[in-house]
């Protein structure tokens, strides 16, 4: 409820601004410790994108109730933002966007571990398993670039707003596609800001949608192999769905204003 989001973020704000906070039976204070601060800047920054790959990548509604804290926290606490995109790009570069290259002396696990997969014991993880993390990942960065705050001063700009989202899009539709991965996030990222993106950008927005639809989707399909037709599929239907209504709907699970008297 938007009771319990209150709860929630007046307890981590309390904590980072120094103030005692009852925490597992006992009071806590960055205070008690010279780098207390720092370290729990970095603890913070760390689980928001653990909720990302873990909470966001099973059930998907979790993006903005998770981004709107995470986007108040932001404003208030910059460190905090900082160290969210180096935690988010660390686990998923495709957030950057960045697609590493295999250079010359780096292990085959160690490259893996690049790209975002998961190793344990020399064993990489199944497909669908990194792809549902990654797209974890980018739903909730999609989600905290167009959400505030609703109980903040509102006086300055957002301190990482839609215009980085019209960036990423299109440094990925500048980059060459990879299979599975780059229709997966396309759907992934416009599905949970493309009405946010159509509404601030407009014209500029539907051309975009329109060189996807007729010169980067087709890159895409002519590297993907048979057994990675699912996702292009899904983003295929949602691209002709929405240039054909001339609409982005507002995506499932978007926080309502009744939301918060909840």
């Amino acid at each position: 409820t938007g009771s319990q989001l209150r709860e929630i973020f007046d307890k981590i704000n309390n904590l980072l601004s120094g103030k005692s906070v009852p925490s597992g039976g006992r009071t806590v204070s960055v205070t008690q410790h010279p780098q207390g601060l720092e370290f729990v800047y970095y603890k913070l920054a760390e689980k928001f994108v653990n909720q990302g790959e873990e909470e966001v990548a099973s059930h998907r509604d979790a993006a903005f109730p998770i981004a709107v804290v995470a986007s108040g926290i932001w404003e208030l606490h910059p460190r905090v933002g900082d160290l969210f995109l180096a935690h988010l790009h660390k686990k998923c570069p495709y957030a950057v966007p960045f697609y590493p290259a295999l250079k010359e002396g780096t292990s085959m696990e160690e490259y893996q571990r690049m790209l975002g997969y998961q190793v344990k014991d020399s064993k990489m993880e199944e497909q669908d398993h990194f792809l549902k993390r990654m797209s974890g990942l980018i739903r909730l960065y999609a989600a905290i670039i167009q959400l505030r705050w609703p109980y903040g001063n509102k006086q300055g700009s957002h301190p990482h707003g839609l215009n980085y989202g019209w960036r990423w899009l299109a440094q990925m539709l500048n980059m060459e596609p990879l299979a599975d991965v780059t229709a997966t996030l396309l759907f992934d990222f416009l599905e949970v800001c493309g009405n946010a993106l159509m509404k601030q950008y407009q014209v500029q927005f539907w051309k975009m949608m329109v060189f996807i639809r007729e010169d980067y989707f087709p890159r895409i399909e002519a590297i993907t192999s048979s057994g990675q037709m699912g996702s292009l599929i899904r983003f295929k239907q949602f691209l002709e769905e929405c240039l054909q209504q001339k609409e982005i709907p507002l995506p499932k699970g978007a926080l309502q204003s009744s939301f918060w008297k909840s």
